[in-house]
């Protein structure tokens, strides 16, 4: 492999991109997320010839119809974008890497879930593969990352450090979310839907400034008989308005909208989530934090679920400013009469 990537680059021109179709299956998942030996030894191969990597974008190219639903198919193939890099590119300390990693990395991952005009975000189930892209620019661009043995890192070890900045980044964010969703994140990462004992729940509650009471007021937690569960997406009322809720954990609101774009459609989501735009940006965020909780700890349901409500998040998008739309049309025509 590595004969051959060398080939390829001395054929490239430094002026135009070599894009490389990637498949692979084999994984492992471990704490830092889903790796696989193969992808790793792939990628010391295209960055050891002479390339660096410029981005990274999975794509649906593969069909699962007719023989490949009763075989193992891949879902995506990875696209890798390279160029070739600077004969004269510097090694760098591991510390200046990682200062670069978590200054460009966030920002490269604010892109991909926020979508561009007009487009749907990354979805969930794709991330990681994504992410790799922008965190790999950074480690390739260089001739080699010296640790402090005098080593260079491996791509093994420079695909933990991206993932961790990946994690970084989700942390924050749970960080600025209401203490409701708070408990509700910790206590998923710890039972899933599964009742616990109350008195762990209230332990929780309180120190994530909450209470298992107030809890079960905002309509997020089933409480009895000394046990605490959460409640899963189908079991939310359908008659539920987020205008006249007083108490609307980020959770709940997340929740809600699977529940309507599963039994409505992206038309039902939109017409919810326009009467909670202001809560946008931190569902979005909420979904990928608890795709990547499912996906790590094998919850393949639920992770499902919540990479769905993302690959709809343009149309839920348009159908909630259509309906804000007909709605300010409406006022205009009343305020006309």
């Amino acid at each position: 492999m590595k004969q051959t990537m060398a080939n390829l680059v001395e054929r490239s021109h430094q002026a135009f991109p070599t894009t490389i179709y990637y498949a692979f299956k084999q994984s492992d998942t471990q704490s830092t997320g889903t790796s696989s030996t193969g992808w790793e030894s792939f990628l010391e191969a295209v960055i050891q010839s002479g390339y660096l990597i410029a981005g990274t974008w999975p794509m649906r190219t593969e069909y699962t119809g007719n023989l490949k639903k009763v075989v193992n198919a891949l879902a995506s193939s990875i696209i890798l974008v390279c160029r070739k890099r600077d004969e004269s590119a510097p090694s760098i300390p591991r510390r200046q890497f990682l200062r670069e990693l978590k200054e460009e990395l966030p920002e490269a991952l604010e892109a991909m879930i926020g979508g561009k005009k007009g487009a749907s975000p990354i979805a969930p189930v794709d991330l990681a593969q994504a992410a790799i892209g922008p965190g790999m620019a950074v480690f390739s661009r260089y001739s080699g990352i010296i640790e402090a043995d005098g080593s260079k890192m491996s791509v093994h070890d420079a695909l933990i450090q991206i993932n961790k900045v990946i994690d970084e980044f989700f942390n924050e964010a749970e960080g600025d979310m209401d203490s409701d969703t708070r408990f509700c994140i910790d206590w998923f990462m710890q039972y899933g839907f599964k009742q616990a004992e109350y008195g762990q729940a209230d332990v929780l509650a309180r120190a994530k400034g909450t209470t298992v009471e107030g809890l079960a007021v905002a309509g997020v937690v089933e409480t009895g008989v000394g046990k605490v569960r959460l409640l899963k997406f189908e079991e939310y009322p359908e008659n539920w308005d987020p205008e006249k809720d007083t108490r609307t954990p980020t959770w709940e609101a997340l929740h809600q909208l699977i529940r309507a774009l599963r039994s409505g459609g992206e038309a039902e989501a939109g017409l919810l989530l326009k009467k909670m735009v202001e809560r946008t940006e931190p569902i979005r965020q909420l979904a990928y934090r608890l795709y990547t909780l499912c996906e790590r700890k094998g919850w393949a349901d639920e992770a499902r679920a919540y990479n769905e409500l993302i690959a709809s998040w343009h149309g839920t998008i348009e159908a909630a400013d259509q309906a804000l739309g007909k709605s300010r049309e409406a006022k205009q025509l009343t305020l006309d009469m």
